[in-house]
C-alpha cells in the first residue's frame, strides 16, 4: 500500500498492492495494520473505522458535499468499485490556511485507488460512468441529527466537477445545502476532532 499526500494536509490518496495474473487480480482492499503503519505516521493519529457503507447511482448523479457535526464527526475512506466517479473534499475547517480548498480525485474500478477524508472536510463525488458502485469506511457511527452539508454547485469552490450541470442528477436535500459564503462552519482549526 502506497499513501500519497494531496495539497491538502491530512487528505490522502491510498493505493494498494495489485497481483495480477492471467485468472485476474488481487488486493487487500483494507489491513487495519497497514493503515495504521503507513498512514498514521503521516495523519499523526491513529484511525478506527466503525461502519461500512455502499451506494450505487448512475451518471450524472452528484452526491453531497457532506459531513457530520462535532460531537458525531466522521473520517472516511472512500473507493469506486465499480464504474467510475470523481471524489471530492472540501476544508471547512475555521482558521485552516486551505479553508474552502478542495482536493478531487479520479476513482475507478480500474486504477482502485482510495481516498482519505479526514474529520472537518465535506465530502462529495460525481458519477462519471453508466453507473458507479461507491463503498466507503467511516470513524464514526451515522447519526442522522448531526447531517450537515455545503452546496455541491456552489461555483466559488472552483470544483470542475467533469458533468455538466444540466446533466446532473441531485436529491433534494442536497439543494438545499448553503454556499460556502453563507456557511458558518462547526469546525475549527485549533480543536482537535480526534480526541
Amino acid at each position: 500500500m502506497e499513501v500519497i499526500k494531496t495539497d491538502i494536509n491530512g487528505v490522502l490518496i491510498v493505493v494498494p498492492r495489485i497481483f495480477k495474473d492471467a485468472r485476474g487480480y488481487f488486493f487487500e482492499s483494507f489491513s487495519e495494520r497497514e493503515f495504521e503503519e503507513k498512514a498514521a505516521p503521516v495523519l499523526g493519529y491513529k484511525v478506527n473505522f466503525c461502519q461500512d457503507n455502499e451506494s450505487m447511482s448512475c451518471y450524472g448523479v452528484m452526491r453531497g458535499l457532506h459531513f457530520q457535526r462535532p460531537p458525531f464527526t466522521q473520517s472516511k475512506l472512500v473507493r469506486c468499485v465499480k464504474g467510475a466517479v470523481l471524489d471530492v473534499a472540501v476544508d471547512i475547517r475555521k482558521g485552516s490556511s486551505t479553508y474552502g480548498r478542495h482536493v478531487a480525485v479520479e476513482l475507478t474500478e480500474d486504477n482502485h485507488h482510495q481516498f482519505f477524508i479526514p474529520r472537518g472536510f465535506a465530502h462529495g463525488f460525481a458519477v462519471l460512468s453508466e453507473t458507479a458502485v461507491f463503498q466507503y469506511k467511516c470513524d464514526n457511527f451515522y447519526h442522522p441529527e448531526a447531517d450537515g452539508g455545503i452546496s455541491i454547485t456552489d461555483d466559488s469552490l472552483g470544483i470542475d466537477w467533469k458533468i455538466p450541470m444540466e446533466h446532473a442528477i441531485l436529491s433534494e436535500k442536497d439543494t438545499m445545502h448553503d454556499k460556502l459564503e453563507d456557511f458558518v462552519s462547526p469546525f475549527d482549526i485549533n480543536v482537535n476532532l480526534y480526541k
